[in-house]
């Protein structure tokens, strides 16, 4: 026993002197220019806008993979990076949207696909990207050499060649957003809606709309609906292949429509009222502030409900499903309707507020809110269980599946609740209190137990709830920790990060199966995977991947250095490397998937540190 004590010492003072020690980074880059902010896209690519442009990392890679240095100083708010794809958009001196200076970037290849000055415009909107289809689509005023003439130009963007160009006949400019439709452009412009044949580049017909913000194909992939905005509403009109316009006036909603779907059945649409913010007479003449749910017929525009369901608030989570349409509300309520408008629960259900998750599981769909908890029959609406689930409002919510276990968990903020995914028996599985009033901010099962983290505390309980360790870094000061952007412990550093809902399952109006996150990462990769160019599959083997740090986290701390980084191991709580960042405010960012850490040394100089060794 002494003998063992004696080189767990040893283990221990080992470790901590590497610890202490300042790790060398892997990779220096000097960028020439003051830098300002370097963002992680959800290619893996860190984007740094610096004193002279615009520049990118790849992970593992020496040197920069471009440095744009035409732009001059770019400003954050003339960045648009676009989710879930390597393009950047940049638009600069421009004003009322029209940019003199327009480009998009694949941050990937770092290649620039698209140029306003190379590709012959004067100045343009910012560009519309069709996905799957991977065009572009932008508008704009050609060059003098075309006497500033407006015009339409669609881009290949996995070549950057231009496909087709249109010019629009005198003054007119589009208004809304364009798109392609069996074979033609539709172009919403100050004039109408305008049909441009892809092939002929002839115009196919104009309808006399004005002020619509964009269309959605009907199932027949011909015709379509234009969603037109009058005032503070929407109207919705149906235009037909040849351009004839087939619901007169058109059918006319309160409120912005926020969600369309168009199924078999029908247009299932969600339409927003704002509040107006007045007070006394005028506000009870006003329209309620709330969602409203229509169902029209997608052949004459005519509402097949002739009550519609109330909402109470705002629609928080909408699926489409094979019986009908089920809607969850921010304020509280989940409510089920079949596509013939009769209510398929018995009842709607009260719930608590802020529905976290809605998803599938084996028994019926469960959901989560700041207060309550329960699995139901879809079909009923009723509880499987005997007695709801119902908690004092939660500080935070995160929960998991314990599958071994036939149990889901549900942290508070300040406990844990098992419930018994056959019988409901609820119980408190633990309690606990993190340092510096935090909450967990994530909670996974693992093979040792039960492991809850938020930025500054880790702790893993055993399966009976009891402690196995917890291991608390104190923070460098709130100064620091904004500065950093408490980037250092989320997946969320990326702009792939999954809240709740995702990692549900959930795939924007269809419902998904509970606490299936891998299997949304392969979605996700199949989907990079289908549109195949090489920037699109090299994205696909990043999120096939696991991602390289997955049993460790990374906290900033206070070393007795300075601030720096500390990697933990999920299942033991051991510190395993320390990295001393030298600056009591640090700016850097975490690639959890590239396994990476960027760090700005000083004003032009990142370091990057491989957090895989």
């Amino acid at each position: 026993m002494r003998n063992l004590k004696l080189i767990v010492f040893l283990l221990a003072g080992t470790l901590m002197l590497n610890a202490q020690k300042a790790e060398t980074p892997s990779f220096t880059y000097d960028l020439g220019g003051k830098i300002d902010q370097m963002t992680l896209t959800s290619s893996g690519v860190m984007l740094i806008t610096h004193g002279k442009g615009l520049a990118g990392i790849k992970p593992g890679q020496e040197g920069l993979v471009f440095n744009f240095d035409d732009y001059g100083k770019v400003k954050q708010e003339e960045i648009y990076i676009v989710p879930n794809t390597p393009y950047v958009m940049v638009g600069q001196a421009g004003f009322g949207g029209i940019s003199a200076k327009q480009s998009v970037i694949d941050v990937v290849s770092g290649k620039r696909l698209f140029d306003t000055k190379a590709n012959g415009w004067k100045a343009a909107g910012r560009p519309t990207l069709l996905m799957p289809e991977n065009k572009l689509i932008v508008s704009g005023q050609r060059t003098a050499k075309e006497k500033y003439t407006q015009a339409v130009g669609i881009y290949d963007m996995g070549t950057g060649n231009e496909v087709k160009l249109f010019k629009l006949k005198g003054s007119n400019s589009l208004t809304g957003q364009p798109s392609i439709i069996n074979g033609g452009v539709i172009l919403p412009t100050y004039k109408g809606v305008y049909r441009i044949d892809m092939n002929t580049g002839a115009e196919s017909w104009v309808v006399d709309l004005k002020n619509v913000a964009y269309v959605i194909p009907d199932k027949d992939g011909k015709s379509m609906f234009a969603v037109q905005g009058k005032g503070k509403n929407h109207v919705i009109h149906k235009i037909s292949a040849s351009g004839a316009q087939m619901w007169g006036d058109g059918a006319k909603l309160k409120g912005v429509v926020s969600n369309f779907e168009v199924t078999d059945k029908g247009l299932a649409i969600v339409s927003d009222v704002a509040d107006t913010g007045k007070g006394g007479l005028a506000k009870l003449a006003a329209a309620k502030a709330q969602s409203n749910i229509s169902f029209l017929s997608s052949s004459t525009g005519e509402d097949l409900w002739e009550k519609a369901p109330k909402t109470k608030g705002y629609v928080q989570h909408f699926y489409i499903m094979d019986d009908g349409i089920l809607f969850g509300i921010g304020e509280g309520g989940i409510n089920k309707i079949s596509y013939d408008g009769t209510p398929l629960f018995k009842k709607p259900l009260k719930t608590g507020e802020n529905i976290h998750t809605m998803a599938l599981t084996k028994q019926g769909m469960i959901y989560i809110t700041d207060s309550d908890a329960n699995i139901i029959n879809l079909d009923t609406g009723a509880s499987i269980w005997n007695k709801p689930i119902k908690y004092k409002k939660a500080k935070a919510v995160t929960s998991t599946y314990d599958e071994e276990h036939s149990r889901y968990l549900i942290s508070t903020g300040e406990d844990i609740i098992a419930i018994d995914e056959n019988s409901g028996d609820i119980s408190t599985l633990a309690t606990f209190k993190f340092e510096e009033k935090e909450h967990p901010s994530s909670m996974d099962i693992r093979g040792g137990g039960i492991l809850l983290s938020s930025d500054q505390n880790l702790m893993m309980l055993d399966f009976d709830g009891s402690e196995k360790f917890h291991e608390y870094f104190r923070s460098p000061g709130k100064s620091a920790l904004a500065v950093a952007l408490l980037a250092a412990t989320a997946v969320a550093s990326t702009a792939m990060a999954m809240d709740a809902s995702a990692r549900a399952g959930a795939n924007r109006n269809y419902l998904g199966q509970y606490n299936q996150y891998g299997a949304q990462m392969k979605r996700t990769a199949d989907m990079f995977t289908a549109i195949g160019t090489a920037s699109f599959n090299e994205m696909a083997r990043r999120f096939k991947a696991t991602a390289a740090t997955e049993n460790a986290q990374f906290i900033l701390t206070k070393l007795d250095n300075g601030a720096g980084l500390v990697k933990i191991n999920k299942d033991t709580g051991v510190a395993e490397k320390e990295i001393l960042l030298k600056d009591k405010k640090p700016t850097y960012e975490v690639d959890e998937f590239g396994g990476y850490l960027y760090y700005l040394a000083n004003s032009n100089t990142i370091y990057a540190y491989d957090l895989k060794n």
